[in-house]
Order: C-alpha cells, then sequence, then structure tokens
C-alpha cells in the first residue's frame, strides 16, 4: 500500500475544515443568502454548461474578489459572513478553493461535493437561475 500523495493530503485537510454541499442542498442555500461562485476556466464552463446565478470568477482572482478588505472585492465581498459555495468541475479544486478562503477569515466559505457535475446530475441548474 502506497502513502498518500501530498496533494491528497492537503485536500483532505482542506475538507476537514469546510462544510462541505451536497448538490441538492445548493438551492436552499441560495434561498439563504448564499452566493455560488464558479471558478471554472471559460474552456470549462463552454464544454459543461453554465450555473445559473452563479458569480463567474476564475480561481487565479477568487481571493482579492472574496477578500472585504481588498480594493480588488466584489460588491458582494461586504464583511466575513458572507456565504461563499465555491463551484468546479468535480470538486476539488473548489475544496482548496474555499480553503483558501476560510484562511482569509472568511469563514462561512464551503464547496460542492462533486462540483458542476454533482449539480448537473442532481436536476437542480434550472432551480439556482429561479432566484
Amino acid at each position: 500500500m502506497t502513502a498518500a500523495s501530498r496533494i491528497d493530503a492537503t485536500l483532505a485537510a482542506a475538507r476537514a475544515r469546510l462544510r462541505r454541499l451536497d448538490a441538492a442542498q445548493v438551492p436552499a442555500a441560495v434561498r439563504d443568502g448564499a452566493h455560488v461562485v464558479d471558478i471554472r476556466p471559460a474552456a470549462q464552463r463552454a464544454a459543461e454548461g453554465a450555473v445559473p446565478g452563479a458569480l463567474i470568477i476564475e480561481r487565479n482572482v477568487l481571493e482579492w474578489r472574496c477578500d472585504p478588505t481588498s480594493d480588488a472585492r466584489l460588491p458582494q465581498a461586504v464583511d466575513d459572513d458572507v456565504w461563499w459555495v465555491i463551484l468546479c468541475s468535480q470538486g476539488y479544486t473548489s475544496s482548496l478553493a474555499a480553503a483558501a478562503l476560510a484562511d482569509l477569515g472568511l469563514h462561512r466559505a464551503t464547496d460542492v461535493a462533486g462540483g458542476y457535475e454533482a449539480l448537473a446530475a442532481a436536476g437542480v441548474l434550472a432551480e439556482l437561475g429561479a432566484r
């Protein structure tokens, strides 16, 4: 048996700090004020599909856009209590990204287990656009 890779260990540590959402929980989270943030690159969004109502923030600028103390913040980044729900394709990169936001003090940051693929499979995408 081989030891886990460093990235697998890092991912597990990141996820242990998050209250990840299942795809079926995302529409209720949005109704309760969560902001879904799609961090997939443009090519991946084009190939897989859009997430209605999601903020598009590519991964390389996520921290700057969500940090309420940053000059480059989004209007939604009003304080540390904003509920950021990060979404990638399969729920790997989003876990690392949500943990990075938590490291900034954004304690409600989390991600979607299974990512876009899980949302599509659960049939909840249309519900997200009906805010």
